[in-house]
């Protein structure tokens, strides 16, 4: 195995360790989204605001609202891998003229 596979390895179980550790070790957490703590902060700043502003597109329930920002999360992630690639395959076409 190559030093590079170790360290993609090795960041890969770095990365793991971030995203499991606090799941483990803080149980009793709430995690919410940003919404949520923003009304709370403008209710308590000024209890008496008015929304003066709703949604165009009200979804049906919380679980159509996580795959729309799954859907969302997957383009996106979509279209920077199709950059890194036409960036990786430009570099290598560039080096074989060259060469």
């Amino acid at each position: 195995m190559s030093n590079k596979s170790k360290l993609v390895l090795l960041l890969l179980a770095a990365c793991l360790v971030i995203a499991v550790f606090p799941l483990l070790f803080n149980k009793e957490s709430e995690f919410g989204g940003a919404d949520a703590k923003a009304s709370d902060v403008v209710s308590e700043i000024a209890p008496d605001y008015e929304v003066w502003a709703e949604p165009l597109f009200e979804p049906p329930g919380g679980e159509t609202e996580s795959l729309l920002f799954c859907l969302q999360a997957a383009l996106g992630a979509g279209i920077f891998g199709y950059g890194i690639g036409i960036l990786k395959e430009r570099t290598k076409q560039m080096k074989k003229a060259k060469g």
